[in-house]
């Protein structure tokens, strides 16, 4: 009897590699058209505050679910047939998006388009089938980078294309790129091998129930969130939808439980560290959510009034300097870890982002003060989200790491969708009688309310662990 091995991976050339760069270029810059022209989709689609918000949180809500998916169904049937479907869908969004005469048709067009944010662990799968581990490094890095890159592309580039254009062809033109280079993934990338089906997490598949029942707790959980200025006048709508989450949230717990490969292994929240590292990071997302909507907001008011009446190419040049140390804060909060423990890299962000959030709701009378803010928001954000991840990740056990960094993840996507929602309900009880524009004093509030929240959060950050200083 002989054994029927299984051929080696090919090698990847330069042309492949480049492929993938090209898609994590076409995909960021798709993902990030909406937060700089918000204002405009807002007045041209007649959305609220809070309708604005829910358009720009829901392609990362996809995201949050569709990654685990994609990622165990890319070990399980191949890297690359599950990139190449997953692409489709996100091509589909991106169709949608742009011929949208509705803000209906455009949420549903995000939310097809969510399933870009499982392209990159897809793309490391085949990385690393592919090469070898030095290489593969240094193509993930590049991938990585690319990714980032083309996400400031979209935010300086979808302004000018809205106003020169319209907002159709700001959809439209990354939706063609990324077609085009999905095709050429689909060309140059060889197939990787499935995963081996004996494997037991293989065996247990995905877990769609536990899937379905998150997807309808996130749902009515910012349907609540997006609905909540007007809740006071429909009581009864307000205690159904509290019925509806509630009941999501119990089936959901349920099934978790019960599933042989859960999406969440909620047992890992007993572990102190884990759970205070969920904590940390719900609050601080929340914190640094508020500023992501507020500022572009009151860049876009009249300048007639408090406001400053910037375009939405205007917005996203503002907006260039935090996208910046955005990218920076990840190298820098990883070696500041390791440097100096995680516990002390939080407390400089947590003290750097209120202190942040304090002045922009006392100073926002020049465009300066909310582009050094934003700026010093995003740079706090990626320093403490780095640091709890590091700090979580080496924790626990190394099989467990997945497991412990996901729910780590999820939260942060459930921190930065509660705390745009509530920026926009607060915008949208604001506005003054007889006029359409929220009074300063909700920009004010929603500051304070995220500044008293993330200062909150060092009671917990002293009892964390200094971590490990290597």
């Amino acid at each position: 009897m002989t054994a029927t091995l299984a051929a080696p991976p090919l090698r990847i050339g330069k042309a492949a590699v480049g492929a993938l760069g090209t898609l994590a270029v076409a995909t960021g810059a798709l993902e990030s058209v909406v937060t700089p022209t918000l204002p405009l989709l807002q007045r041209e689609l007649d959305m609220s505050p809070a309708e604005g918000a829910l358009l720009s949180i829901m392609l990362l809500i996809t995201g949050a679910l569709v990654t685990p998916v994609a990622g165990k169904l890319g070990d399980r049937y191949g890297g690359k047939r599950v990139l190449i479907r997953l692409m489709a869908v996100v091509c589909a969004g991106g169709l949608v998006s742009s011929l949208a005469p509705n803000l209906p048709v455009l949420l549903l067009g995000q939310v097809l388009q969510g399933a870009m944010v499982g392209a990159l662990p897809l793309s490391f799968i085949l990385v690393r089938t592919h090469l070898p581990a030095g290489e593969s490094k240094v193509a993930i890095g590049v991938v990585s980078g690319l990714f980032v890159g083309g996400g400031m592309a979209g935010t300086l580039s979808a302004g000018p294309v809205a106003e020169g254009l319209s907002r159709h062809w700001m959809f439209a033109l990354p939706t063609i790129a990324v077609i085009g280079s999905t095709l050429l993934v689909n060309g140059l990338m060889p197939h990787d091998p499935p995963g081996p089906s004996g494997r037991s997490d293989a065996a247990a598949g995905v877990d769609w129930p536990g899937l379905v029942l998150l997807s309808g707790t996130l749902a009515t959980l910012m349907l609540l969130l997006a609905l909540a200025p007007d809740m006071s006048s429909r009581p009864l709508v307000l205690g159904a939808l509290l019925v509806v989450l509630a009941a999501f949230v119990t089936g959901w717990i349920a099934a978790q439980r019960r599933a042989a490969s859960p999406m969440i292994d909620l047992r890992m929240l007993a572990r102190p560290a884990v759970w205070k590292a969920c904590v940390l990071t719900f609050v601080i997302c929340v914190g640094t959510s508020v500023a992501v909507y507020l500022v572009p907001q009151l860049f876009a008011v009249s300048a007639d009034g408090y406001g400053f009446g910037a375009s939405a190419t205007e917005i996203g040049f503002f907006l260039l300097p935090g996208a910046v140390a955005a990218s920076l804060a990840g190298p820098v909060g990883g070696i500041g870890a390791r440097r100096f423990g995680s516990r002390a890299v939080v407390t400089a962000g947590i003290v750097m982002m209120t202190a942040a959030l304090i002045a922009l709701a006392a100073v926002h009378t020049e465009v300066w003060h909310l582009v050094l803010g934003k700026m010093l928001i995003a740079l706090a954000n990626g320093l403490c989200v780095t640091a709890m991840v590091t700090s979580t990740a080496t924790s626990v056990e190394r099989s467990d790491t997945g497991i412990a960094t996901s729910l780590v993840l999820v939260t942060r996507v459930l921190g930065y969708a509660v705390g745009v929602q509530v920026s926009g309900a607060i915008l949208t009880a604001g506005p003054p009688s007889g006029s359409d524009v929220p009074a300063e004093s909700a920009f004010v509030t929603g500051f304070l309310i995220a500044a008293a929240l993330t200062a909150l959060s060092l009671l917990v950050v002293r009892t964390m662990s200094k971590g490990a200083k290597k």
